[in-house]
């Protein structure tokens, strides 16, 4: 038996897979690798280079492997593109996972796990979102994951699969031993974005608007360490195999940070000053979202390792410094055994 990883080439789907197979997990990968990166799949695992929304080939997969876990990572997230071309967002998210559900349902298919968003809950007050929040996603990409939700729902009641919908809040850092991280040049996450710029990588980082009802005028958001979401997942994989019932769950910590204070963590913990400039307010941008993840806590037992700021930015720098040393091997035709 195997578990099927979409998007295990991916940021938080190449985690996903170390988790799996440090814990003697038989994993197979299905990527189309337009965002993701082949180098990132640990070698342990089967990777099968793909369309996940290709209903044969994923049965195919299902059967030669004998998959009875999917854990569905693939689709896309920048919450501004979605406002601006919503159909990518309907088709990648939305309808990918359809098809994708039609293969697991047809081939019976035990456990599902979908990696949502704390978009679902869209525009919210100061105080921590629970799971019963009422959900009022404000963009194509928050609704195109609560579509896919309600799809989840309906076909768990209809066919004998159970499901754990996993609401990840800003996810962060890279793993400790510098084997995976966030490696798409072109991220738009903060902390991404600002240890790039840390390094000269970009010229400057904006921060998408100053005028928010917040203690600073800018976001808050609640940064969870990747390392420990993926333990999330997989906590919830034998609650699933142990007969827990379908359940939805937030990940983060329950604490935020605004976009300054981050900043200026990275540029404490990097010793490095950089250019931020001011911009206007993105569509879809909430002015605060934090998680209460006590359901997490207590239904799983999930204790997290990483609930710092500060090892969540180191992580994240090391890997960005790792990541520019291998680019530039790669650039000079020099290849290590690790790479």
């Amino acid at each position: 038996m195997a578990i099927l990883v979409s998007g295990g080439a991916g940021y938080i789907g190449s985690h996903m897979v170390l988790n799996l197979v440090d814990n003697n997990e038989e994993v197979v990968v299905i990527d189309n690798l337009s965002t993701g990166f082949e180098w990132a799949v640990d070698k342990r695992a089967t990777l099968i280079k793909g369309d996940i929304g290709n209903i044969e080939l994923v049965s195919q997969i299902i059967n030669k492997y004998d998959i009875e876990e999917i854990i569905h990572f693939a689709g896309s997230i920048i919450v501004p593109e979605s406002v601006e071309n919503p159909l990518k967002y309907y088709q990648n998210n939305s309808c990918v996972t359809r098809n994708l559900l039609e293969a697991a349902v047809n081939n019976k298919v035990k456990h599902f796990i979908f990696s949502s968003t704390a978009a679902v809950y869209g525009m919210v007050g100061n105080e921590p979102v629970n799971e019963e929040t009422i959900l009022n996603p404000i963009s194509p990409y928050g609704r195109s994951k609560l579509m896919s939700e309600i799809m989840l729902k309906d076909i768990s009641a209809a066919h004998p699969l159970s499901f754990g919908i996993l609401r990840y809040f800003n996810v962060a850092g890279a793993d400790k031993d510098k084997r995976s991280g966030q490696s798409t040049p072109n991220a738009t996450h903060l902390i991404k974005v600002a240890t790039q710029t840390a390094l000269g990588k970009r010229k400057f980082i904006e921060i998408f608007g100053t005028d928010f009802d917040t203690p600073d005028g800018t976001c808050l958001r609640d940064y969870i360490h990747v390392s420990d979401l993926v333990e999330a997942h997989s906590l919830l994989i034998q609650y699933l195999r142990a007969g827990g019932e379908s359940t939805i769950l937030n990940c983060g910590y329950g604490s935020g940070y605004s976009v300054r204070e981050v900043i200026n963590e990275v540029k404490r913990v990097t010793n490095i000053d950089f250019s931020v400039r001011e911009a206007a307010r993105r569509a879809g941008d909430p002015a605060v979202i934090i998680a209460n993840g006590e359901k997490l806590r207590s239904l799983l037992g999930w204790q997290p390792k990483y609930d710092d700021l500060e090892i969540i930015v180191k992580s994240a720098f090391e890997w960005e410094k790792y990541l520019q040393n291998k680019l530039a091997k790669e650039k000079n035709g020099v290849h290590t055994i690790s790479d």
